[in-house]
């Protein structure tokens, strides 16, 4: 993977053209609901489990592994930055799950987690997956934030690696976000605007993890550490119960092992 040329280039600048990436595989998935008006349940379950497969692989392949290396090339202790780090991350995204109304699919509008708000029950639907684009373009932001502090083609091959793993996902995640609201009642072009609306916040957080890290160059073990914490957070706390409904957990399950062997595989081999 030669990339070199692209080491000229400024990391948040990168980090923008990473996260708009992944936004419009989004947008792409999104677009599905112009062909289907409804989605299988072992489809759907199958997409869910990838997805969390993907973000569990790319928690640690590609946040967790080069925060501990780093931290032991600098000769500190190298569990500290990736314990506090991950512990934060995910502290970070409880107090947003607390505090920012959302709604899971295939749930009652009484059951909103959040501030009570007299939002639309289209638009809890998708701040529930607004919330976890967040830790998304957060981790790409950061992977690219940190050329500032090892400039060189392997870790700029393990960001580009990251944000194609994390766009992978984002295409059966658009399908899975338009096509449901479509069977809740939307027109095509509500769900679909409505699906790729929840990605716009993958290049926002993603700029500002970059600018972040170069800003504060010796928080970068911290800060990838953060993101991997974040995205776990959302995997353990809605993809892998949203991907276990009805009766079809074995697709679900295979799903995840597929996700995670293919980000797995592009990490190692080509990260």
């Amino acid at each position: 993977m030669n990339l070199d040329f692209l080491l000229e280039y400024n990391p948040v600048l990168l980090a923008l053209y990473a996260t708009l990436f992944t936004w419009a595989v989004t947008a792409l998935g999104s677009g599905m609901v112009f062909f289907f008006k409804t989605i299988n349940q072992k489809v759907l379950n199958s997409m869910l489990g990838f997805a969390a497969g993907v973000m569990i692989a790319a928690s640690f392949w590609s946040l967790l592994q080069p925060a501990i290396e780093m931290t032991e090339e600098s000769g500190g202790t190298p569990w500290i930055p990736a314990v506090v780090g991950f512990l934060s991350g995910g502290a970070f995204l409880l107090i947003v799950d607390k505090i920012l109304p959302h709604l899971h699919m295939g749930l009652k509008t009484t059951q909103a987690e959040g501030i009570k708000t007299q939002w639309q029950r289209s638009v809890l639907l998708v701040m529930a997956i607004t919330l976890h684009n967040i830790p998304e373009g957060l981790a790409v932001g950061v992977a690219f934030g940190a050329l500032a502090h090892s400039p060189d083609a392997g870790t700029l091959a393990g960001a580009v690696v990251l944000a194609f793993g994390i766009g992978l996902q984002n295409f059966p995640e658009g399908a899975a976000v338009s096509i449901p609201l479509r069977r809740e009642g939307l027109s095509r072009w509500k769900a679909f605007n409505y699906g790729q609306l929840s990605g716009i916040v993958e290049p926002i957080s993603g700029v500002l993890g970059a600018y972040l890290v170069l800003s504060v160059t010796p928080l970068l073990p911290y800060a990838l550490s953060f993101a991997a914490g974040a995205m776990i957070f959302v995997v353990v706390e809605e993809l892998i119960p949203e991907s276990q409904r009805g009766h079809e957990t074995d697709y679900s399950t295979i799903g995840a092992m597929l996700g995670f062997a293919v980000m797995m595989t592009l990490d190692v081999a080509l990260g």
